[in-house]
């Protein structure tokens, strides 16, 4: 590239230069976007929308066997805030071990094992805006 004497140049012609650098950088960012989801796509890992966003959970949309079940049949996989039918036994005096499935800590053993390990930094960090 060219040395280009800044302090010389008009504000007119300052401004075209800030221009075309900004559609250079535009381009650019669109190609890496592109190799950046081809490799996604190659790694098995659907393509990122362009509007998707932040970030997702890794978990976000995988079932789990159940692991309390309610007297009337009602399930729960141990995940979230505990369900109305749930919170309602608690609050009446039961222990939550009394609605524990049998199998379902072994289950949860072999799920966990199963799923490689999350790489990145800690759990609950958030982006500072």
């Amino acid at each position: 590239m060219a040395n280009v004497n800044l302090k010389a140049m008009d504000v007119d012609a300052l401004l075209a230069l800030r221009g075309e650098i900004d559609d250079t950088l535009e381009e650019r960012s669109r190609e890496l976007k592109k190799q950046l989801s081809a490799l996604e796509t190659a790694r098995g890992r659907p393509a990122r929308g362009a509007s998707a966003g932040g970030r997702s959970s890794a978990l976000k949309g995988v079932k789990v066997a159940p692991k309390y079940r309610g007297p009337n049949g009602e399930t729960w996989a141990g995940r979230g805030a505990h369900p109305k039918w749930l919170a309602a036994l608690l609050a009446d005096g039961h222990s939550l071990d009394e609605f524990s499935i049998e199998g379902a800590d072994e289950a949860e053993v072999e799920e966990v094992a199963e799923k490689p390990a999350r790489k990145g930094g800690a759990r609950g960090r958030r982006k500072r805006g």
